[in-house]
């Protein structure tokens, strides 16, 4: 295939998502790694790891895909019927590849266990199929062209998946053509701002270029804005002008290009203002903290989180004095200001962020009800506390905090540029 395929479909095999024990992670991601290479997936479909389900599915999707991705059913066990039925309804026979075997054998010397029998199976392929390396894990994906077609099969494991497709999939779709080497479109990310406010704001200056196609997506208190033109060669850089009036537009509630997380975006505005960060956690039970340190380099500017969950553990370790809490409660104002201010000089830390709240179910006062949160943030400048109340359970509360915490940090940093 020498020309861009039109059609890229995807399926995704197996019992746990269909009942709902595990999420189509497959989905987002491949998708997500598409979309970032000027690709749109046409269609996904999730079924099951019967015989007859694969080959219906298979054969629907072969006839109209140019290229087909299948992931999952790649294993040794007896429910992993992928590749057979895929190779019946091709007419391809399954030959056993040595090299697939000695890389497995392999795998088991490193991990220091014995190969049972069943993992022979997966040393078979389909005849005109080219093994894909797993270092991962045991199964190898397969890469098979065939009636001017690509039909991509790879493990489920995200471990396993992810890098196969990132450093053997792409590059091979790269190579013919199919992709692009690089974003063909310009990602605007905003937060504080909806997305229909998103889209007022904007659409005027997006009126004034022709053929420009606009996509919006919103998550987690965020929205990202997609633009793009469809034959991007030549104007890259009226794309990025239009990129830059729109941070212009946006001011603060302009979060960056690209795909950088709000947290690697504080991470980063902290390493270049050279300062440093302490949290002090209370219902958030140390979530912000996991956030940043996903990060590599985050030993770099944050010092460190104390969750206090007790009111025992923020007096005794925090330090938060006892009679505060005994005048206002934990959740509250002023015990909100005294972790932040507490933390920042336990840590020695140039800002910090505290978070304390009723998350709920079954807790709240007629003054701070179920779904009060209060977010203190300190800095040279002195305490600030922000007040908010969400309605959007347990979680959805923890969540929204973690986002609306760093982001109070990152306008603090943006103004002192």
């Amino acid at each position: 295939m020498s020309n861009r395929a039109k059609t890229y479909m995807l399926i995704t095999l197996g019992e746990e998502l269909l009942l709902g024990l595990t999420r189509n992670g497959h989905l987002t991601y491949i998708g997500d790694q598409l979309r970032q290479r000027g690709i749109t997936l046409h269609s996904n479909y999730t079924i099951s790891d019967d015989n007859q389900d694969i080959d219906q599915q298979f054969a629907f999707c072969w006839e109209r895909s140019d290229v087909l991705i299948t992931t999952g059913g790649l294993g040794p066990t007896v429910d992993d019927r992928t590749k057979e039925a895929i190779a019946d309804a091709l007419g391809e026979s399954l030959v056993f590849d040595e090299s697939i075997l000695e890389s497995m054998e392999e795998r088991f010397r490193q991990i220091g266990k014995p190969m049972s029998d069943n993992n022979r199976k997966q040393a078979y392929r389909p005849q005109s199929a080219i093994a894909l390396e797993n270092p991962n894990g045991t199964a190898p994906g397969l890469w098979l062209e065939k009636s001017g077609k690509i039909l991509i099969m790879l493990p489920g494991p995200p471990n396993e998946l992810q890098p196969m497709f990132e450093n053997q999939v792409v590059p091979r779709l790269e190579k013919l053509g199919l992709i692009d080497q690089g974003e063909s479109y310009l990602q605007i990310r905003s937060i504080g701002i909806g997305e229909s406010a998103l889209e007022t704001e904007l659409q005027p200056l997006f009126d004034q270029h022709e053929q420009l196609a606009v996509a919006y997506c919103a998550h987690q208190g965020q929205v990202d804005c997609r633009i793009s033109f469809p034959d991007s060669n030549g104007r890259e850089k009226e794309l990025h002008q239009i990129g830059e009036e729109c941070r212009r537009l946006l001011g603060a509630d302009f979060l960056g290009y690209g795909h950088d997380s709000l947290p690697e975006i504080v991470l980063n505005s902290l390493k270049y203002h050279n300062v440093s960060l302490a949290l002090a956690e209370s219902f958030t039970g140390g979530q912000i903290a996991n956030a940043i340190t996903d990060i590599p380099g985050a030993s770099s500017v944050f010092n460190g989180s104390i969750v206090c969950y007790s009111d025992e553990v923020k007096i005794n370790v925090l330090g938060v004095p006892e009679e505060i809490i005994r005048k206002n409660t934990a959740v509250s104002e002023p015990v909100s200001e005294a972790m932040a201010l507490v933390a920042a000089k336990r840590l020695n830390s140039d800002y910090a962020i505290s978070a304390t709240g009723y998350a709920g179910p079954n807790r709240g006062t007629e003054e701070t009800p179920l779904g009060t949160v209060f977010l203190g943030l300190h800095s040279a400048g002195g305490t600030e506390v922000h007040r908010y109340r969400w309605k959007i359970g347990r979680l959805g509360i923890k969540r929204r905090a973690l986002y609306t915490a760093l982001d109070l940090l990152r306008r603090k940093l943006v103004g002192n540029k």
